[in-house]
């Protein structure tokens, strides 16, 4: 699946974008990235969540604030019915470029720099805002505006936020970088079953191979190799959970070889792959 960019423009009588999906089938599922945030709000249901590096599946619901220039998959892919979500889309400086730079609004600036590297919220987080989130629908311009700044402020408060690529990144990383680092994740989304040449991604990124090592390091915290085998777990962690033989989600995640797929997932989870499979198992029931 190629990585595209998702040009995005704010409604006429909006300084931000608000969107309402019910049918799954009407949204362009792909692998994607654009320069604005994205507050994503789904009620109910299970599926599969694709963000950075980062793969799992999510259940109950869903609340996630996405960073710009974060890699992610639409979450309808996989979802056939029952299906709906709320999506917010803005730019750091959707009220002017000091927005958040105002002493009221510091909690509030240090989240949007959280939500860089993808932010997934409690339960108890996403009954509180979910009906603020739908309100905003039926809600005049400026209510609603009110309204998005109360969410935020509730996110920004809250210490019930899980980072879903913790140690990617320090910072923000110039525009030129983050472009740069989508292309690397683009590649791999599409080649992390094949053996991953550094070479191949320096020339992808216009880089030295020895200049492209530090550059992914210091994007990302890992090198190349510890960064492909651990996307290729996360892989796997999703086929387990599904009806496959150990052996098929091997060869299907990466690995070509079985005793070393299950040392890797052990070092990476703390589990065998069985041992994995029968701890969500019991978590589902």
């Amino acid at each position: 699946m190629k990585l595209q960019f998702e040009p995005i423009q704010p409604s006429s009588d909006s300084s931000f974008t608000l969107l309402h999906h019910t049918d799954p089938a009407a949204i362009d599922v792909r692998w994607h990235y654009h320069p604005e945030y994205e507050l994503v709000y789904l009620p109910r249901g299970r599926g599969r969540r694709h963000i950075g590096r980062h793969l799992s599946r999510y259940a109950g619901g869903e609340l996630v604030f996405i960073g710009p220039d974060l890699p992610h998959l639409s979450f309808s892919y996989g979802r056939q019915t029952d299906f709906e979500q709320i999506v917010v889309q803005l730019r750091p400086d959707f009220l002017g470029p000091d927005f958040l730079q105002r002493p009221e609004l510091r909690a509030v600036q240090q989240l949007f720099a959280r939500a860089r590297q993808g932010l997934t919220f409690g339960v108890a987080v996403r009954r509180q805002v979910g009906p603020q989130l739908a309100q905003m629908l039926t809600q005049p311009p400026f209510e609603r505006l009110l309204t998005l700044l109360q969410v935020l402020h509730t996110l920004a408060a809250t210490p019930d936020a899980t980072s879903l690529n913790a140690d990617a990144g320090r910072g923000h990383a110039p525009r030129q970088e983050s472009e740069r680092l989508s292309r690397v994740y683009g590649y791999l989304q599409e080649h992390f079953r094949q053996p991953v040449e550094v070479a191949t991604l320096a020339e992808l990124t216009h880089l030295t191979v020895p200049a492209f090592c530090r550059y992914f390091k210091r994007m990302t915290g890992l090198t190349l190799t510890d960064f492909v085998q651990e996307y290729r777990v996360n892989h796997a962690c999703l086929l387990l959970l599904e009806d496959r033989p150990i052996t098929e989600v091997s060869f299907a995640s990466g690995f070509n070889n079985l005793s070393h797929f299950n040392k890797t997932f052990r070092k990476l989870t703390g589990l065998s792959p069985s041992e994995y499979r029968q701890q969500q198992a019991a978590l589902a029931e």
